[in-house]
Protein backbone atom coordinates (compact mmCIF):
# COMPACT_ATOMS: atom_id res chain seq x y z
CA UNK A 1 0.00 0.00 0.00
CA UNK A 2 1.28 3.44 -0.96
CA UNK A 3 2.09 5.76 1.97
CA UNK A 4 -0.45 8.51 2.55
CA UNK A 5 2.45 10.95 3.10
CA UNK A 6 5.67 10.49 1.16
CA UNK A 7 8.30 13.20 1.57
CA UNK A 8 11.56 12.96 -0.38
CA UNK A 9 14.57 15.22 0.23
CA UNK A 10 12.29 18.12 1.13
CA UNK A 11 14.23 21.35 1.67
CA UNK A 12 13.24 24.90 2.58
CA UNK A 13 15.37 27.90 3.48
CA UNK A 14 14.58 31.48 4.39
CA UNK A 15 17.63 33.47 3.43
CA UNK A 16 20.59 31.86 5.17
CA UNK A 17 18.36 29.99 7.62
CA UNK A 18 17.71 26.35 6.71
CA UNK A 19 14.23 25.59 8.05
CA UNK A 20 13.91 22.05 6.65
CA UNK A 21 16.95 20.06 5.56
CA UNK A 22 16.47 17.02 3.26
CA UNK A 23 13.38 15.66 5.01
CA UNK A 24 12.52 12.07 4.08
CA UNK A 25 9.42 10.60 5.68
CA UNK A 26 6.75 8.03 4.89
CA UNK A 27 3.52 7.77 6.89
CA UNK A 28 1.18 4.83 6.37
CA UNK A 29 -2.58 5.00 6.12
CA UNK A 30 -4.36 4.56 9.46
CA UNK A 31 -1.49 5.45 11.79
CA UNK A 32 -1.01 8.30 14.23
CA UNK A 33 2.41 9.79 13.65
CA UNK A 34 3.94 12.32 16.04
CA UNK A 35 6.31 14.92 14.62
CA UNK A 36 8.23 15.84 17.72
CA UNK A 37 10.64 18.70 18.26
CA UNK A 38 11.26 22.04 19.95
CA UNK A 39 9.69 25.24 18.67
CA UNK A 40 11.61 26.53 15.67
CA UNK A 41 12.65 23.02 14.60
CA UNK A 42 10.86 23.28 11.25
CA UNK A 43 7.72 21.27 12.01
CA UNK A 44 5.21 23.89 10.87
CA UNK A 45 7.23 24.71 7.74
CA UNK A 46 7.20 21.01 6.85
CA UNK A 47 3.42 20.88 7.33
CA UNK A 48 2.90 23.96 5.14
CA UNK A 49 4.87 22.29 2.35
CA UNK A 50 2.76 19.12 2.72
CA UNK A 51 -0.37 21.24 2.29
CA UNK A 52 0.95 23.18 -0.69
CA UNK A 53 0.81 26.40 1.30
CA UNK A 54 4.50 27.09 0.83
CA UNK A 55 6.76 25.85 -1.94
CA UNK A 56 9.87 23.77 -1.20
CA UNK A 57 13.24 24.83 -2.56
CA UNK A 58 13.78 21.22 -3.64
CA UNK A 59 12.43 17.74 -3.07
CA UNK A 60 8.85 16.52 -3.23
CA UNK A 61 5.82 16.08 -0.99
CA UNK A 62 3.29 13.49 -2.17
CA UNK A 63 0.19 13.63 0.04
CA UNK A 64 -2.88 11.42 -0.53
CA UNK A 65 -1.44 10.51 -3.91
CA UNK A 66 -1.00 14.12 -5.11
CA UNK A 67 2.03 16.35 -5.46
CA UNK A 68 1.45 19.11 -2.91
CA UNK A 69 3.36 21.66 -5.01
CA UNK A 70 1.80 20.89 -8.40
CA UNK A 71 -1.70 19.95 -7.24
CA UNK A 72 -2.33 21.72 -3.91
CA UNK A 73 -6.11 22.01 -4.42
CA UNK A 74 -6.54 18.21 -4.55
CA UNK A 75 -4.39 17.85 -1.44
CA UNK A 76 -6.54 20.39 0.42
CA UNK A 77 -9.70 18.49 -0.59
CA UNK A 78 -8.44 15.32 1.06
CA UNK A 79 -6.57 16.73 4.05
CA UNK A 80 -7.97 18.40 7.15
CA UNK A 81 -5.60 20.86 8.83
CA UNK A 82 -5.91 22.34 12.32
CA UNK A 83 -3.32 25.07 12.99
CA UNK A 84 -2.06 25.97 16.44
CA UNK A 85 -4.03 29.24 16.41
CA UNK A 86 -7.75 28.76 15.80
CA UNK A 87 -10.10 31.47 14.63
CA UNK A 88 -13.90 31.46 14.78
CA UNK A 89 -16.65 34.03 14.36
CA UNK A 90 -17.36 34.77 18.04
CA UNK A 91 -20.91 36.02 17.48
CA UNK A 92 -21.91 32.77 15.75
CA UNK A 93 -22.74 29.59 17.63
CA UNK A 94 -20.46 26.59 17.40
CA UNK A 95 -22.90 24.93 15.02
CA UNK A 96 -23.18 28.04 12.84
CA UNK A 97 -19.38 28.26 12.60
CA UNK A 98 -19.27 24.64 11.51
CA UNK A 99 -22.05 25.08 8.93
CA UNK A 100 -20.21 28.11 7.51
CA UNK A 101 -17.00 26.06 7.22
CA UNK A 102 -18.90 23.25 5.50
CA UNK A 103 -20.21 25.69 2.90
CA UNK A 104 -16.73 27.09 2.33
CA UNK A 105 -15.61 23.53 1.60
CA UNK A 106 -18.35 23.18 -1.01
CA UNK A 107 -20.29 20.42 0.73
CA UNK A 108 -23.79 19.55 -0.51
CA UNK A 109 -26.24 22.07 0.96
CA UNK A 110 -29.04 19.57 1.58
CA UNK A 111 -27.00 17.58 4.12
CA UNK A 112 -24.85 20.30 5.68
CA UNK A 113 -26.92 20.91 8.83
CA UNK A 114 -27.41 17.21 9.50
CA UNK A 115 -23.69 16.48 9.01
CA UNK A 116 -22.72 19.46 11.16
CA UNK A 117 -24.87 18.24 14.04
CA UNK A 118 -23.43 14.73 13.66
CA UNK A 119 -19.85 16.02 13.82
CA UNK A 120 -20.62 18.29 16.80
CA UNK A 121 -21.86 15.21 18.65
CA UNK A 122 -18.84 13.21 17.52
CA UNK A 123 -16.43 15.71 19.10
CA UNK A 124 -18.47 16.02 22.29
CA UNK A 125 -20.02 19.44 21.64
CA UNK A 126 -23.66 18.47 21.14
CA UNK A 127 -24.79 20.24 24.32
CA UNK A 128 -22.86 23.41 23.37
CA UNK A 129 -23.91 23.51 19.69
CA UNK A 130 -26.16 26.56 20.12
CA UNK A 131 -23.84 28.53 22.39
CA UNK A 132 -21.83 31.45 20.93
CA UNK A 133 -18.23 30.49 20.14
CA UNK A 134 -17.14 33.44 22.29
CA UNK A 135 -18.35 31.47 25.32
CA UNK A 136 -16.30 28.38 24.48
CA UNK A 137 -13.40 27.36 26.71
CA UNK A 138 -9.98 26.59 25.20
CA UNK A 139 -10.77 22.86 25.24
CA UNK A 140 -14.13 23.43 23.54
CA UNK A 141 -12.47 25.60 20.90
CA UNK A 142 -10.01 22.79 20.17
CA UNK A 143 -12.92 20.39 19.74
CA UNK A 144 -14.70 22.85 17.45
CA UNK A 145 -11.48 23.16 15.43
CA UNK A 146 -11.37 19.38 15.14
CA UNK A 147 -15.02 19.39 14.04
CA UNK A 148 -14.16 21.86 11.26
CA UNK A 149 -11.39 19.50 10.16
CA UNK A 150 -13.69 16.45 10.19
CA UNK A 151 -16.74 18.00 8.49
CA UNK A 152 -15.32 17.40 5.00
CA UNK A 153 -14.50 13.73 5.79
CA UNK A 154 -10.75 13.92 5.12
CA UNK A 155 -8.46 10.95 4.50
CA UNK A 156 -5.75 12.59 6.59
CA UNK A 157 -5.81 15.12 9.41
CA UNK A 158 -2.84 17.26 10.39
CA UNK A 159 -2.87 18.79 13.86
CA UNK A 160 -0.26 21.44 14.67
CA UNK A 161 0.32 21.68 18.46
CA UNK A 162 -3.29 20.63 19.22
CA UNK A 163 -2.84 20.41 23.00
CA UNK A 164 -1.29 23.88 23.39
CA UNK A 165 -2.91 25.75 26.27
CA UNK A 166 -5.09 22.87 27.47
CA UNK A 167 -5.17 21.80 31.11
CA UNK A 168 -4.15 18.18 31.90
CA UNK A 169 -7.73 16.92 31.83
CA UNK A 170 -8.38 18.71 28.54
CA UNK A 171 -5.24 17.16 27.04
CA UNK A 172 -6.32 13.69 28.13
CA UNK A 173 -9.83 14.08 26.71
CA UNK A 174 -8.60 15.54 23.41
CA UNK A 175 -6.02 12.79 22.85
CA UNK A 176 -8.56 10.09 23.73
CA UNK A 177 -10.87 11.62 21.13
CA UNK A 178 -8.13 11.51 18.47
CA UNK A 179 -7.34 7.87 19.29
CA UNK A 180 -10.99 6.85 19.13
CA UNK A 181 -11.42 8.57 15.74
CA UNK A 182 -8.42 6.70 14.41
CA UNK A 183 -9.75 3.36 15.65
CA UNK A 184 -13.37 3.87 14.62
CA UNK A 185 -12.90 5.68 11.31
CA UNK A 186 -9.45 4.54 10.20
CA UNK A 187 -8.18 8.12 10.07
CA UNK A 188 -4.54 8.87 9.50
CA UNK A 189 -3.25 11.56 11.86
CA UNK A 190 -0.07 13.63 11.75
CA UNK A 191 0.33 15.35 15.10
CA UNK A 192 3.00 17.99 15.59
CA UNK A 193 4.04 18.80 19.15
CA UNK A 194 6.85 19.76 21.48
CA UNK A 195 5.08 18.17 24.49
CA UNK A 196 6.73 14.78 24.75
CA UNK A 197 4.38 13.04 27.15
CA UNK A 198 1.36 14.08 25.08
CA UNK A 199 2.80 12.48 21.97
CA UNK A 200 3.80 9.34 23.83
CA UNK A 201 0.21 8.76 24.96
CA UNK A 202 -1.33 8.52 21.52
CA UNK A 203 1.16 8.00 18.67
CA UNK A 204 2.00 4.73 16.92
CA UNK A 205 5.32 6.14 15.69
CA UNK A 206 7.24 9.34 16.26
CA UNK A 207 9.81 11.35 14.38
CA UNK A 208 12.36 13.40 16.32
CA UNK A 209 12.79 16.65 14.40
CA UNK A 210 15.44 19.16 15.40
CA UNK A 211 17.06 22.11 13.65
CA UNK A 212 15.38 21.24 10.34
CA UNK A 213 16.56 17.63 10.39
CA UNK A 214 14.65 14.42 11.08
CA UNK A 215 17.04 12.64 13.43
CA UNK A 216 15.09 9.39 13.86
CA UNK A 217 11.72 7.73 13.31
CA UNK A 218 10.12 4.65 14.82
CA UNK A 219 7.96 3.36 17.64
CA UNK A 220 9.22 3.74 21.20
CA UNK A 221 10.62 0.18 21.57
CA UNK A 222 12.57 0.57 18.30
CA UNK A 223 14.03 3.96 19.22
CA UNK A 224 14.80 2.72 22.72
CA UNK A 225 16.61 -0.32 21.35
CA UNK A 226 18.63 1.80 18.91
CA UNK A 227 19.70 4.26 21.60
CA UNK A 228 20.05 2.11 24.69
CA UNK A 229 20.92 -1.29 23.20
CA UNK A 230 24.60 -0.82 24.03
CA UNK A 231 23.66 0.27 27.55
CA UNK A 232 21.76 -2.95 28.05
CA UNK A 233 18.41 -4.10 29.35
CA UNK A 234 17.79 -3.35 33.01
CA UNK A 235 15.74 -5.96 34.91
CA UNK A 236 14.87 -5.56 38.58
CA UNK A 237 13.95 -8.63 40.63
CA UNK A 238 12.83 -8.47 44.25
CA UNK A 239 13.23 -11.63 46.33
CA UNK A 240 11.54 -12.53 49.60
CA UNK A 241 15.07 -13.18 50.85
CA UNK A 242 18.53 -13.70 49.36
CA UNK A 243 19.11 -17.49 49.34
CA UNK A 244 22.92 -17.37 49.14
CA UNK A 245 25.90 -15.04 49.01
CA UNK A 246 25.65 -12.39 46.31
CA UNK A 247 29.02 -13.53 44.90
CA UNK A 248 27.53 -16.98 44.30
CA UNK A 249 24.63 -15.41 42.42
CA UNK A 250 27.03 -13.30 40.32
CA UNK A 251 29.18 -16.34 39.55
CA UNK A 252 26.16 -18.26 38.30
CA UNK A 253 24.90 -15.54 35.98
CA UNK A 254 28.34 -14.50 34.74
CA UNK A 255 28.32 -17.70 32.66
CA UNK A 256 25.32 -16.38 30.69
CA UNK A 257 26.48 -14.85 27.36
CA UNK A 258 23.92 -12.02 27.70
CA UNK A 259 25.03 -11.03 31.23
CA UNK A 260 26.70 -7.65 31.77
CA UNK A 261 26.46 -6.89 35.48
CA UNK A 262 24.52 -7.40 38.70
CA UNK A 263 23.92 -4.86 41.46
CA UNK A 264 22.21 -5.73 44.71
CA UNK A 265 20.61 -3.93 47.62
CA UNK A 266 19.31 -6.35 50.19
CA UNK A 267 16.80 -8.59 48.48
CA UNK A 268 16.62 -6.34 45.40
CA UNK A 269 18.68 -7.47 42.41
CA UNK A 270 19.34 -5.29 39.36
CA UNK A 271 20.52 -7.19 36.30
CA UNK A 272 21.98 -5.52 33.23
CA UNK A 273 21.93 -7.76 30.15
CA UNK A 274 22.41 -7.34 26.41
CA UNK A 275 18.94 -8.80 25.73
CA UNK A 276 15.65 -9.40 27.51
CA UNK A 277 16.29 -12.71 29.31
CA UNK A 278 13.74 -12.51 32.14
CA UNK A 279 12.74 -16.22 31.88
CA UNK A 280 16.39 -17.31 32.13
CA UNK A 281 17.01 -15.04 35.10
CA UNK A 282 13.97 -16.40 36.92
CA UNK A 283 14.94 -20.03 36.25
CA UNK A 284 18.48 -19.38 37.45
CA UNK A 285 17.30 -17.79 40.70
CA UNK A 286 14.84 -20.60 41.37
CA UNK A 287 17.69 -23.11 40.88
CA UNK A 288 19.54 -21.23 43.62
CA UNK A 289 16.51 -21.60 45.90
CA UNK A 290 15.19 -18.06 45.64
CA UNK A 291 11.55 -17.08 46.11
CA UNK A 292 10.69 -14.27 43.71
CA UNK A 293 8.33 -11.53 44.87
CA UNK A 294 8.35 -9.12 41.90
CA UNK A 295 9.93 -8.62 38.48
CA UNK A 296 10.08 -5.41 36.46
CA UNK A 297 12.00 -4.11 33.50
CA UNK A 298 13.02 -0.53 32.91
CA UNK A 299 11.08 1.04 30.04
CA UNK A 300 12.68 4.02 28.36
CA UNK A 301 10.13 6.75 27.77
CA UNK A 302 10.07 9.44 25.12
CA UNK A 303 11.68 11.97 27.48
CA UNK A 304 14.77 9.78 27.86
CA UNK A 305 14.88 8.96 24.13
CA UNK A 306 14.54 12.65 23.24
CA UNK A 307 17.28 13.75 25.63
CA UNK A 308 19.56 10.96 24.40
CA UNK A 309 19.29 12.31 20.86
CA UNK A 310 20.26 15.74 22.17
CA UNK A 311 23.27 14.16 23.86
CA UNK A 312 24.26 12.69 20.49
CA UNK A 313 23.81 16.13 18.89
CA UNK A 314 25.50 18.33 21.44
CA UNK A 315 25.14 21.46 19.34
CA UNK A 316 21.36 21.23 19.70
CA UNK A 317 19.70 22.79 22.71
CA UNK A 318 16.16 21.70 23.62
CA UNK A 319 13.53 24.38 24.07
CA UNK A 320 10.72 22.28 25.50
CA UNK A 321 8.57 25.09 26.79
CA UNK A 322 9.59 28.02 24.62
CA UNK A 323 6.87 30.25 23.24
Amino acid sequence: MEPIIDLKNLCKSYGSHVAVDKLNLKISQGEIFGLLGPNGAGKTTSILMMLGLTEPDSGSAIVCGHDATRDPIEVKRKVGYMPDNLGFYPQLTGLENLIYMARLNGLAEKSIVENARRVMELVGLKAASDKPASNYSRGMRQRLGLAEVLIKKPKLIILDEPTLGLDPNGVKEFLELIKSLQQEQGLTVLLSSHHLHHVQQVCDRVGIFVDGKLLATGDLPTLSSELFGSTGVETNIRLTKVPTAIDVIKDKFSTYPEFNSLNSSGANLQFNTTQNIIPKLIRGLIELGADIEAVSQKQYGLDEIYEKYFEKNTNLIPEHESA
